[in-house]
């Protein structure tokens, strides 16, 4: 089986969806506050239009008119945040990694190298098959920002998904309770139907965590 398509397809579905479980509970790009950059906090007025107007044609299902109408937003202003966080998004969502890692690293720059800019790139490397370079930028997010959940995170899912266990739950830990760690470590191991090692990690998380219902429930109907 090629797991990579697969890997894909379960990331971009946090990225269109939302997070729903604790595995995807941090997988999708994070958007800092804009306040916290005074210099582009206020946008002119015309990039402003044009990227209500790409937010239309995104909600709509029409992605190339929302590039269209984020790029024009971002010729006006080079520095907006939200048109550079819509249009990383949706490059990333049409798998046009290459489109999408420019985006973001402009990102990076313009919020002058916050942690949640820094996982949006290294969530991209991932999915564009780059697990080294998605290592690093998790490890300079962390660097700027050690308490940052949605590094921690993100980067240990893919440390468990690469099958380094116990660094996984060293990231893992330093953000989460003990048992929702194990939780999510067994989430990974579903998805690549390793059911044994899922059930193990469920396991796990409600000795640590005895009220953890998720958990109860997945190795209620788990099989090996």
């Amino acid at each position: 089986m090629n797991a990579k398509p697969a890997l894909a397809s379960a990331l971009l579905a946090a990225l269109a969806f939302g997070c729903h479980n604790n595995q995807q509970r941090a997988s999708a790009p994070t958007q800092p506050p804009p306040d916290k950059f005074e210099s582009i906090k206020d946008p002119p007025i015309q990039a402003q239009t044009f990227f209500a107007a790409g937010q239309l044609a995104e909600s709509q299902g029409h992605l190339a008119d929302a590039l269209f109408q984020y790029k024009k937003a971002l010729t006006v202003a080079p520095n907006y945040l939200d048109a550079l966080y819509r249009t990383g998004l949706v490059y990333t969502t049409q798998k046009d990694y290459k489109a999408a890692l420019e985006t973001w690293n402009k990102y990076v720059a313009a919020t002058r190298g916050s942690a949640g800019a820094y996982n949006n790139l290294a969530f991209c490397q991932e999915l564009a098959g780059n697990p080294a370079a998605a290592e690093a930028a998790y490890r300079a997010g962390i660097a700027k920002d050690p308490a940052n959940e949605p590094c921690h995170v993100n980067y240990g899912l893919m440390l468990a998904r690469r099958g380094n266990a116990n660094e996984a739950l060293l990231q893992l830990q330093t953000v989460l309770p003990p048992a929702k760690a194990h939780y999510d470590l067994a989430s990974v191991y579903e998805t690549q139907g390793k059911s044994r090692e899922a059930k193990e990690e469920y396991r796990r998380a409600v000795q640590l965590d005895p009220t953890f219902d998720d958990a109860k429930q997945k190795l209620a109907t788990l099989v090996d």
